[in-house]
C-alpha cells in the first residue's frame, strides 16, 4: 500500500512537472497490478490527453468507467477529452454527467455554462453559471467536503465540515452539507435539526428548502413535508423543480390526483424528462391504472434508453412480458461499460425476469445473480450481525418483562401489524382485509422500525435497545404509543382500525406490545424455498439488504422463524400466523380466521379483494389486483441448480 501511495505521487509530481510520459509509465505500473485502480487510470487518462496520445486516454476512460460507473471526476476528464478532440456536444454531455455525479467540479460547471450558452440554451446555461459561481465563493473546506460526500468518503467529509463549523457555527451551506452526511449515514433527527435550523437562518435558500423536504419525508413527517412542498410551489408554480417535488410529496400523503396533475404539468415543458414520466408511471402503477403506467415507462425509456429504473419498472409490473424487440434493447444496454451504477443494477434484474419468462434459467440466474453481487457489494450486509440482533430479542424479551410492564402502553386497539418477510404473501393479506368496511390499509410504515433505531442510541459498543426496554416507564410506553398511533393518522381513511404492513416490524414484536398492547399482529408466512427465491429475485428499493445473497436470505428465514418461536413462547397467542399456501387452498376459511382473530364480521367483499379501489405501493400491487392464484408456486424449481447455498442456509427448514 505504501509503495502504491508514493508510486501515486510520483506520477502526480511528474504531471504537474509536463513529464506526461512519465506520468503515464507511473500509472501504467499501477493498474498494471489492479486493472480496477481507479485513481491510477485516471491519472493515465489526463497523462495521455496532454500527451496528445487521445486513442490511449480514451481506452483508459473506457476502463475507469467500468470500474468506477459514477466517478465524476471520470466523467469531467471524458468532456477535457472530447474537447481536445473537438467534440463540442459530446462534451458537453459529459461535463452534464459529471455533475450529476460530483456537484463540485467547478470545471466541469464553467464549460456546461460556456457550451450551453453556444448552442442558445441560455436558461440552462445560467443555472450552469450560478452553480459555477456558487463554487468560486464556498470555503476551500466545504468545496473538499462537497468532494469526499460525492465520492463516498463520509467519515472525511463529516470531520472537515464539523471542523469548520466550530469555526463557522451559522455557515448554512456547512450546516446543510454536515445534514447531507447525517442523511448518508442514516441520522435523520439530527440531519432535521440542522436543516430546520438553518432554514430559519435563511428562509429563501432554496436548495435548503429541497434538502429540508427531503429530511422530512425520511422522518416519516409527510405532513411537514408536504407543507414545505407547498411554500416551494406558491414561489414559482411554473417551476419544473417545484411541480415535480410538490408532486412526489403530495403521493406521498395518498392524494395521487393532484399529485398526477402536477406531474403532467412538469411534462408540458419537459416531456422527455425520463425522471418524471418513470415517477408518474410508479404513480399510475399504485393507484391500478396498468396501461397509463406501461405508456409513462415506455416513454421513460425512449427518452433515455439507458434508463434502468423504467426498464425494471416494467420487469416489477410482475404480470408483464417483454417482446424480442425489447429483450434485444435489453441486453445492448446492459453491455453498455459506461452505465451509472443503479442503472446497471435495474438492467440485470428487467433483463433476468424477461430471460426467465422465456425459460432462459442458467442466463436469468446468472443476471439476477450479477444484480445482487453488485447490490451486496454496495450496502455491506453482515448476516452475522444480523442474527445477533435478533438473538438479541430473545434474550431481553422475556416474559419477566411483559409481566413487569402489564398494563402500561397506549390501549388504542387500532393497529393491525401483517409482518414477516417480504414476497411472504403479506400484500395479498393486506388486500382481502383491507377490502372489509372497517378496515383502512395503508403501506409499509417505517415508524416502528424508526422507534427501534431511536432507542438503540449511538453510543459505541452495545446498543441501548432491546436491553432498555426493561428501563422504560409507563409514561414512556404510553406516549410512544400515542405518538404512533398520531404520526400514521395521515395514512388512514375513516374506518376504526388499519393495517401496517411493514414486514421487518417482526423483529419488534416484543416493542409492539409494549406500546400498544391491544394491536393485533398477523404473521403472514411462505413455503421457504418459494419465499427466499422470490425476495432473491426481487429488487428492492430499501431496507431489504438481506435478499442481496442466496445465503443471507436464507439465513435470515430461518432466524426470522427462531424468534417468531421465541414471541410465541413469551407471548402466547398473540400473533396469528397465516400460512401463504393455505390462503391459496380456502381463501375463505383463511379469511374468516382471520377476521374472527381480529373481532370483526365476516364480509363477502373481502373474498373479492381484486376488485377493491385502492392504491398498492408493494410490489405486489398487480398480483393483488388478479384472483387468486398459484402463480408463484414453485418458481424456484427451475433455477435448482443453482440454489445449493439456499437450501444450506435454510438447513431443517427445506
Amino acid at each position: 500500500m505504501v509503495d502504491r501511495d508514493e508510486k501515486l505521487k510520483d506520477a502526480r509530481r511528474a504531471l504537474r512537472a509536463g513529464r506526461f510520459e512519465t506520468a503515464l509509465e507511473r500509472a501504467k505500473e499501477l493498474f498494471g497490478q489492479n486493472a480496477e485502480d481507479g485513481e491510477a487510470l485516471y491519472l493515465a487518462a489526463v497523462a495521455a490527453r496532454y500527451a496528445k496520445r487521445f486513442d490511449e486516454a480514451e481506452r483508459h476512460l473506457a476502463d475507469l468507467h467500468g470500474a468506477m460507473p459514477e466517478y465524476g471526476r471520470a466523467w469531467q476528464e471524458q468532456g477535457h477529452l472530447a474537447l481536445a478532440r473537438g467534440g463540442e456536444r459530446a462534451a458537453l454531455s459529459s461535463f452534464m454527467r459529471a455533475t450529476r455525479f460530483n456537484p463540485a467540479l467547478e470545471a466541469s460547471w464553467r464549460e456546461q455554462a460556456r457550451l450551453l450558452e453556444k448552442e442558445g440554451r441560455s436558461a440552462e446555461a445560467r443555472t450552469a453559471r450560478r452553480h459555477h459561481e456558487r463554487l468560486t465563493k464556498l470555503s476551500r473546506e466545504l468545496v473538499a467536503v462537497t468532494n469526499h460526500l460525492a465520492e463516498g468518503r463520509l467519515a472525511r467529509a463529516e470531520e472537515i465540515c464539523r471542523h469548520y463549523l466550530r469555526a463557522n457555527p451559522r455557515d448554512v451551506e456547512g450546516m446543510r452539507l454536515l445534514a447531507r452526511i447525517g442523511i448518508e449515514l442514516g441520522i435523520l433527527d439530527d440531519a432535521e435539526f440542522l436543516l430546520e435550523s438553518a432554514v430559519a437562518f435563511e428562509p429563501d435558500d432554496i436548495q435548503l428548502r429541497l434538502d429540508y423536504i427531503d429530511a422530512l419525508r425520511r422522518r416519516q413527517k409527510f405532513a411537514g413535508a408536504l407543507e414545505q412542498a407547498e411554500q416551494l410551489h406558491a414561489r414559482d408554480p411554473d417551476s419544473p423543480i417545484f411541480q415535480s417535488r410538490l408532486a412526489i410529496e403530495l403521493i406521498q400523503t395518498g392524494d395521487y390526483d393532484r399529485g398526477l396533475e402536477m406531474f403532467d404539468a412538469v411534462l408540458e415543458r419537459l416531456p422527455r424528462d425520463p425522471a418524471s414520466l418513470t415517477s408518474r408511471g410508479h404513480a399510475l402503477k399504485t393507484k391500478g391504472e396498468r396501461q397509463e403506467a406501461e405508456e409513462s415507462y415506455r416513454k421513460a425509456i425512449a427518452a433515455k434508453p439507458d434508463h434502468g429504473d423504467a426498464w425494471y419498472a416494467l420487469a416489477n409490473l410482475k404480470t408483464y412480458r417483454f417482446d424480442e424487440t425489447e429483450i434485444v434493447a435489453l441486453r445492448d444496454q446492459a453491455a453498455r461499460a459506461d452505465l451509472a451504477f443503479m442503472d446497471r443494477v435495474h438492467l440485470n434484474f428487467a433483463l433476468a425476469k424477461a430471460l426467465e419468462d422465456e425459460g432462459e434459467y442458467a442466463e436469468s440466474f446468472a443476471r439476477y445473480d450479477e444484480g445482487n453481487a453488485l447490490k451486496r457489494a454496495q450496502v455491506r450486509y453482515s448476516a452475522d450481525t444480523m442474527s445477533a440482533e435478533l438473538g438479541r430479542q430473545r434474550e431481553y424479551c422475556t416474559p419477566e418483562l411483559f409481566e413487569r410492564h402489564a398494563g402500561s402502553g397506549h390501549p388504542a386497539p387500532d393497529p393491525i401489524f401483517v409482518l414477516g418477510l417480504p414476497r411472504a404473501g403479506s400484500t395479498l393479506l393486506e388486500q382481502i382485509l383491507a377490502s372489509h368496511s372497517q378496515i383502512d390499509g395503508t403501506l409499509e410504515l417505517p415508524n416502528i422500525l424508526a422507534l427501534a433505531h431511536k432507542l438503540r442510541g449511538r453510543q459505541a459498543g452495545e446498543p441501548r435497545y432491546p436491553s432498555g426496554l426493561h428501563d422504560l416507564s409507563s409514561e414512556q410506553l404510553e406516549k410512544f404509543g400515542e405518538d404512533f398511533i398520531k404520526d400514521t393518522q395521515i395514512h388512514r381513511g375513516r374506518a376504526p382500525f388499519f393495517i401496517d404492513k411493514m414486514p421487518n416490524n417482526f423483529r419488534h414484536i416484543g416493542l409492539i406490545h409494549l406500546i400498544l398492547p391491544n394491536a393485533k399482529i398477523i404473521d403472514a408466512r411462505r413455503a421457504p424455498m418459494d419465499c427466499c427465491f422470490s425476495g432473491f429475485k426481487q429488487l428492492f428499493a430499501e431496507g431489504q439488504e438481506f435478499t442481496y445473497g442466496l445465503t443471507e436470505i436464507g439465513r435470515y428465514y430461518a432466524d426470522y422463524v427462531q424468534l417468531m418461536d421465541h414471541w410465541d413462547d413469551v407471548l402466547p397467542g398473540k400473533a396469528l400466523r397465516v400460512q401463504h399456501e393455505d390462503v391459496l387452498d380456502d381463501l375463505e376459511g383463511q379469511t374468516r380466521r382471520m377476521l374472527d382473530y381480529l373481532g370483526l364480521p365476516f364480509e363477502e367483499a373481502c373474498l373479492g379483494f381484486h376488485k377493491t379501489n385502492r392504491a398498492v405501493r408493494t410490489a405486489s400491487s398487480e398480483q393483488v389486483r388478479e384472483p387468486i392464484n398459484r402463480k408463484g408456486q414453485g418458481a424456484w424449481k427451475p433455477f435448482e441448480p443453482w440454489l445449493g447455498p439456499l437450501k444450506a442456509a435454510l438447513g431443517h427448514l427445506v
